[in-house]
């Protein structure tokens, strides 16, 4: 018999009795019983218990965790009573025979085996990810992140979509996060950059009649990291001719429910429900709304004018605004807590935050209650919609910051008081986003999203005469307080590219300069169309319940832009720097040859 592998460690069951085999893996751990040794043995695929007697125990005595190992035997059932109900392969073992050490293994830096004790640090984790990625989480979240991409494919396929890829390099875009550069060589002084997205390519290829494109892609973009973002990204991209945004939305509703019922199991209503940028803003304080819970925001400003509470009367006077929130549970925060919730308040740039809590009896108590007389309570209670027990937050700043603050405070203690299920998902399109947004460093107007995204066509009249007011085709698909993906109806008439163009400060040489080859293009039948663009990375990590998308991405960076496995990025040597400076087209430093 050879040492080629015939099983792997999952696939043995009860069925194979008697079965001569060659299993072949990782040692999670060795086991002496005086003179009968026990080894369970691992793959990706699962793990099996090896039983060695007497002579055939001998070698297994220089095992040590992570060896890897060839095993000769035969299935046979487990004695009664020692049974594994929990393990696929708990009704057998293997009754080894003979086995071979096919390479040897230190101590790793950390426990591998699944029924490890305690997690190793991150750093430690990226640092031996090749061992991190060993142990079974890691490697199913891979797995079932390839059952997705699959799903993916198959439901865009059957779809009538056609899988295209686009440039890797291509030229650098004035407007969005930071590009990564890469000097040409046979250009000096020229560079290419690394795509942030494939946006302009797909547009293109909407004019060149492919009608419906997909592509899963690798986009990179130079801006800072967390949890939820890296330099380096997937994202699911698609693009069609001939639609509107209900369209769009329809197809990512359909596609959300497959995916949400292959991994989860579980159902999702649909249509997906649509909310106005503008209404998400005032009821949640972003746009990115976590509508697991409610506790949402309301406006009391004309409330908090009649109150005793001079720094709500001085704050709506000069034009601010007073938004309050209602939190079931919250009544029985310490003080210390609620302190804490003050001193974060501050943090997020608004003056601060007051509170007060609804009584049993059915008034206000603590904090700034006494300044509510009780008829004035009474209608602050009913429009922050406060129960027994509930506690009450407000914050006076500007109305924008005031909102956005109180989002934040929001989101934080819906989780800290447990007031959604965070198994559950709430799936939310936000809609009707402002098409540009001033910036007051560059004393000019942006496009909030991108600029080949087309105003309603309502609001056209109003691009020149009043920017501010102009709402975009745009769409952003929203859970659980994470935006996975966003997209737009693209403009497909070339003057009104050029109209837009003008409302951010492109006069149409520098238009010409930097996107020439789009309005060409836009001039020879450019067919009206849209996409949208799904974070992958992001969809993944929310669908598998992780908290970060770096459990569900092989090798990820670290938060500070750093891989500790290959010590990336690295200096360079001093021949390959004297290279660059000749691509970039400076001159050599004294002393260099030329």
């Amino acid at each position: 018999m050879s040492w080629r592998r015939t099983h792997t460690c999952g696939e043995l069951r009860a069925s194979d009795e008697g079965r001569p085999v060659v299993l072949t893996g990782w040692v999670e751990s060795a086991r002496d019983h005086g003179g009968v040794v026990f080894v369970d043995l691992r793959d990706r695929y699962g793990r099996t218990q090896i039983v060695f007697h007497d002579d055939a125990a001998e070698d297994t005595r220089r095992l040590r965790p992570e060896t890897v190992v060839a095993v000769r035997g035969v299935v046979r059932p487990r004695p009664e009573g020692l049974v594994n109900r929990d393990l696929p392969t708990g009704e057998i073992e293997v009754a080894g025979e003979s086995l071979q050490i096919l390479n040897g293994c230190p101590t790793p830096p950390f426990e591998i085996a699944e029924s490890a004790e305690s997690e190793p640090s991150e750093e430690l984790r990226l640092r031996w990810r090749f061992l991190d990625l060993r142990r079974r989480r890691l490697q199913q979240n891979l797995i079932r992140r390839h059952a997705i991409v699959r799903s993916i494919r198959t439901y865009l396929d059957e779809r009538g979509f056609v899988d295209v890829e686009t440039p890797v390099l291509t030229r650098s875009t004035p407007e969005g996060a930071r590009d990564f550069l890469v000097p040409s060589r046979l250009h000096p002084g020229s560079f290419f950059a690394l795509p942030q997205s494939p946006q302009l390519f797909k547009q293109l290829l909407m004019v060149a009649g492919m009608d419906r494109y997909y592509q899963i892609v690798r986009c990179m973009r130079d801006e800072d990291l967390r949890a939820d973002r890296q330099f380096e990204f997937t994202q699911l991209d698609i693009e069609m001719s001939f639609i509107d945004e209900e369209e769009i939305r329809t197809l990512i509703d359909g596609l959300i429910a497959i995916l949400v019922k292959t991994v989860r199991g579980a159902d999702v209503s649909l249509p997906i429900p649509s909310l106005p940028w503008a209404e998400a803003m005032a009821r949640f304080g972003t746009d990115r709304p976590d509508m697991r819970f409610g506790a949402e925001l309301r406006d009391v400003s004309d409330l908090a004018r009649e109150s005793g509470f001079e720094v709500f009367r001085r704050t709506v006077a000069d034009g601010g605004a007073v938004i309050a929130a209602a939190f079931p549970k919250g009544g029985a925060l310490s003080r210390r807590e609620i302190d804490a919730l003050a001193e974060a308040a501050k943090e997020l740039d608004v003056q601060g935050l007051v509170w007060c809590k609804r009584a049993g009896g059915g008034g206000l108590q603590g904090g700034i209650a006494k300044h509510w007389p009780s008829d004035l309570a009474g209608r602050l209670i009913a429009r922050v919609g406060a129960e027994e027990g509930d506690l009450v937050l407000f914050i006076a700043d500007r109305p924008p910051a005031a909102r956005a603050a109180l989002g934040e405070i929001r989101n934080r203690l819906g989780r800290d008081l447990k007031l959604y299920d965070p198994q559950g998902f709430a799936w939310t399109w936000v809609t009707e986003f402002p098409l540009l947004e001033w910036n007051e460093e560059e004393k000019r107007w942006q496009a909030c999203h991108h600029p080949f995204t087309s105003p309603r066509m309502d609001d056209i009249d109003r691009l020149e005469a009043d920017p501010r007011a102009v709402r975009a085709r745009a769409y952003d698909i929203v859970v659980n307080g994470t935006e996975v993906g966003g997209g737009s109806i693209r403009i497909h008439d070339p003057e009104l590219q050029g109209r837009v163009f003008r409302a951010i400060g492109l006069d149409e040489d520098s238009a010409r300069a930097k996107f020439g080859f789009l309005l060409e293009a836009l001039r020879y039948g450019a067919p009206p169309h849209g996409g949208i663009a799904l974070g992958l990375d992001r969809l993944v990590m929310i669908l598998l319940g992780e908290t970060s998308i770096r459990e569900v991405i092989a090798f990820p960076k670290t938060q500070r832009g750093t891989c500790l496995m290959t010590d990336a990025p690295s200096p360079l040597d001093a021949e390959q720097i004297r290279e660059v400076r000749r691509w970039f087209g400076l001159a050599p430093e004294d002393g260099e040859k030329r």
